[in-house]
């Protein structure tokens, strides 16, 4: 978990309001370079197939900044000059970090290192990480700065700002010190020090089958980050395919996951199958994805290629599993177990 300050106390003359490339919460806009498909602004291509917002183009300069109608972006920044980065940096990597328990072993998550160990691979790695500056412009230089810390609102009231990426195992002391040389932040008050919290999960490939089930005892089902995704919607994705299970188990009926062309089917085949000597927990990423049989060289075209597919298949399935039961309830005379027994039959016949 990263620190969080009271808005109040950012000096407000030393940061500014941005976006990265300037987006904001506003709505999609096309590209005027885009040529292998028309999009509408409200992210629906001429086929009429919904795109995710984020692979189209940026979002418009007139929507909502930080739940303020205000156009100024989504994000507080602190821009610092190379001389303030070098200065935090050797800061950084001499602080001293908390304890740990002889039985917390030292296993960070690459999505979720703290800063100090990011610090200790490389200089820069910082500013090719959370404090990368890269689609900021600092209106009082008219310059993309050196290094840059984001701040986001953390409540609802606006007056709570998280930073950015800057979980951390550095004493509480040490962090207000070290946070403390960030441009802006000079004189933080903050609300909460960060943190690095403990995941447990089991070891999906020996344990987990492609539906959530355990191997050897199929009733018996896990999801969520104990069973090794990470992130909110993986969770509640993992959950709601894992309960579908559940529920067709108890009325007899076979258990299914979508197809690895999906995100949530290839995070269930990833869980499943991953090297189990080498497995850590992972989110949805196009990584995961089953390639395409012919990708776009490229990048934006090839991901929406991946989502275009991936919206198709998921539909296919579902509208499949919605057929099956409407099968099953037209076959009343039938019992549950019986009806899977003859599913399976069907499916393995030509």
């Amino acid at each position: 978990m990263s620190p969080i300050v009271l808005a109040d106390t950012i000096d407000r003359s030393k940061v500014f309001r941005a976006s990265r490339w300037d987006r904001s919460l506003g709505p999609v806009r096309p590209k005027p370079d885009d040529t292998d498909c028309r999009f509408e602004a409200d992210g629906i291509d001429d086929r009429g197939v919904h795109l995710p917002p984020s692979l189209d183009a940026p979002a418009a300069d007139d929507g909502p900044a930080c739940g303020v109608d205000d156009s100024q972006g989504d994000y507080v920044n602190c821009p610092l000059t190379r001389e303030e980065y070098d200065r935090f940096y050797e800061a950084l990597v001499h602080a001293e970090s908390a304890t740990v328990h002889d039985f917390d072993h030292e296993r960070f998550f690459e999505g979720c290192l703290p800063i100090e160990v990011m610090a200790h691979r490389g200089v820069d790695t910082l500013r090719f990480g959370p404090m990368k500056p890269v689609g900021l412009v600092d209106p009082r230089t008219g310059r993309q700065p050196y290094a840059a810390v984001q701040l986001r609102q953390d409540n609802l009231a606006g007056d709570h700002y998280s930073l950015v990426g800057f979980q951390t195992q550095l004493k509480w002391g040490e962090q207000a010190r070290v946070l403390r040389l960030i441009p802006g932040l000079e004189d933080a008050e903050f609300v909460r020090f960060g943190m690095v919290h403990r995941n447990t999960y089991v070891n999906g490939p020996t344990v987990l089958t492609e539906t959530w089930q355990v191997r050897g005892r199929p009733t018996l089902l896990f999801a969520g980050q104990m069973s090794g995704v990470e992130g909110y919607v993986e969770s509640a994705a993992s959950g709601l395919l894992a309960g579908l299970n559940a529920a067709a188990l108890a009325k007899g009926e076979p258990p299914a996951a979508p197809p690895r062309t999906t995100a949530i089917g290839a995070l269930a085949y990833y869980v499943s199958h991953a090297d189990p000597a080498h497995y850590e927990p992972s989110n949805i990423t196009f990584g995961i994805m089953q390639p395409l049989d012919r990708a776009p060289r490229n990048k934006l075209a090839r991901k929406r290629a991946l989502s275009e597919r991936a919206l198709a298949d998921l539909t296919r399935w579902m509208d499949g599993r919605e057929l099956a039961d409407t099968e099953r309830r037209s076959r009343p005379g039938q019992a549950p177990a019986a009806l899977a027994s003859a599913d399976a039959r069907a499916s393995d016949s030509p």
